[in-house]
């Protein structure tokens, strides 16, 4: 047996609506066809992976279990994010392959978005 790579992940949301225009308005995923599962959520593309948000009653994020989403302009990105308000932190370097900073979707869930600095 082989593990080929992460299929999804899925994030606890309280109002899936408004994770969903996070995510797709802000930080460019898809939305996916979800079958109907008998409870609230959406599923959405990143690349070759996907986002599975899950609607629940309440949320508790940890501070530092995260979803890391790769991006090609951390910067622009960075940018936009600001310009609507969503406060960006930027984290710098990791041993000059990798640029990341942090924000958090409307559920307080952490999200890195990790730009490769090789391509």
């Amino acid at each position: 047996m082989t593990t080929l790579g992460i299929h999804h992940v899925s994030i606890d949301v309280t109002d899936v609506d408004a994770a969903v225009r996070f995510y797709v308005d802000r930080l460019g995923l898809t939305v996916l066809d979800r079958p109907a599962l008998g409870f609230p959520g959406a599923w959405l593309g990143a690349g070759e992976q996907q986002v599975h948000l899950l609607g629940v009653a309440e949320v508790s994020p940890s501070p530092s279990a995260h979803l890391a989403l790769r991006v090609d302009d951390l910067d622009g990105l960075a940018a936009d994010l600001g310009d609507a308000g969503v406060r960006v932190r930027m984290a710098g370097q990791i041993d000059g392959v990798a640029r990341q900073a942090f924000v958090h979707d409307p559920d307080r869930n952490l999200v890195e978005l990790h730009e490769r600095l090789d391509g």
